[in-house]
């Protein structure tokens, strides 16, 4: 059986194929780039994701050398109302065209999903660090279970705006490592965890209200390390409250060199494995929809978006309970 996926949660429309062994036989995607100094529009991405939606499914199912899947899945939340929009209508429309049921996708399910897929992991605990999420995941109960969040703001959101402060273009997180990179100056900042939660936005105020007072370099070293740190600490605690021994690090952040390095060292001390994925399938992509379409495989004729959609408001009946 092959599914096509469709991802159109924020500033990336994708579409991809996989089949029921796990090969991604496409996945292809276009990002939205709003214009030096804004943050996504979601009118602006939802135009462009119309613009480029046709083409894109064409060109995947070229690619895989298929004139139609066997199942459509998309991601039906959380994201940017306008943005799922068009992948709801994308997927009403093929599946009127093909007969074909839809599986509604949660987008950090995929995430996840996609993770234990490429890693070959079975009960990891999962550091999902994205634009608009930030969270501690793992599977208890039936569920994917969130021990320990963001209060307020995702951590890809933290640095796309201290990046529009700071004169750096969208998407700021790779550049802004390269900047922390060139630097070993420490400057005290706001170390917020609350129990296994933790805030972004008063680190944020500090490191804008820096600008003018240090150099670039060094307020972008501060800014990463003590996020991360913040990270890895409630992600340690995590695997010690869940007794588990792997960890999979996932989310368009989770390109971070410095991220992974911490996550790796805090992993080998603890005699535990570590994995992250390759960025094409870290970042948003339509295979990981395609992926969870199959796990699923709960198909309707017309389906709905959930701006809202927590993760761990999905029941998981592909996995056995722990």
């Amino acid at each position: 059986m092959i599914c096509l996926g469709i991802e159109s949660t924020a500033h990336t429309f994708g579409v991809g194929l996989v089949d029921d062994a796990g090969k991604i036989l496409a996945n292809i995607k276009k990002m939205y780039i709003p214009p030096t100094g804004w943050g996504i529009e979601p009118a602006k991405a939802k135009e462009h994701h119309l613009m480029i939606a046709d083409e894109l499914i064409q060109t995947a199912l070229a690619q895989a050398d298929i004139t139609k899947p066997d199942l459509i899945a998309v991601s039906s939340g959380p994201g940017l109302p306008p943005c799922l929009l068009v992948g709801k209508q994308k997927a009403e429309e093929l599946s009127k065209k093909w007969k074909l049921p839809i599986v509604e996708v949660n987008h950090c399910i995929a995430h996840l999903e996609i993770g234990k897929l490429i890693s070959k992991f079975e009960d990891p605990v999962m550091l999902y660090v994205s634009g608009g999420n930030t969270q501690v995941i793992a599977f208890e109960n039936g569920k994917y279970r969130v021990f320990g969040e963001t209060e307020d703001i995702g951590i890809g959101n933290l640095f796309d705006t201290f990046g529009r402060k700071a004169g750096i273009d969208f998407p700021a997180g790779p550049k802004i490592g390269e900047l922390a990179a060139k630097s070993k100056n420490y400057i005290q900042m706001p170390y917020s965890v609350k129990g296994m939660d933790v805030s972004f936005s008063g680190l944020l105020t500090k490191a804008e209200s820096l600008l003018d007072k240090y150099r670039l370099e060094d307020i972008c070293y501060s800014l990463t390390e003590t996020c991360f740190a913040m990270l890895v600490e409630i992600t340690e605690r995590a695997m010690a409250h869940c007794q588990k021994k792997e960890l999979i690090l996932t989310g368009g952040v989770a390109a971070s060199k410095r991220l992974q390095e911490m996550c790796r060292i805090m992993c080998e001390e603890r005699s535990a494995k570590f994995s992250t994925i390759p960025m094409e399938l870290a970042g948003d992509n339509a295979a990981m929809i395609a992926w969870v379409g199959l796990l699923d495989r709960k198909g309707k004729k017309h389906v709905d978006i959930y701006p809202a959609w927590r993760t761990d408001e999905v029941e998981i009946s592909w996995i056995k309970s722990q």
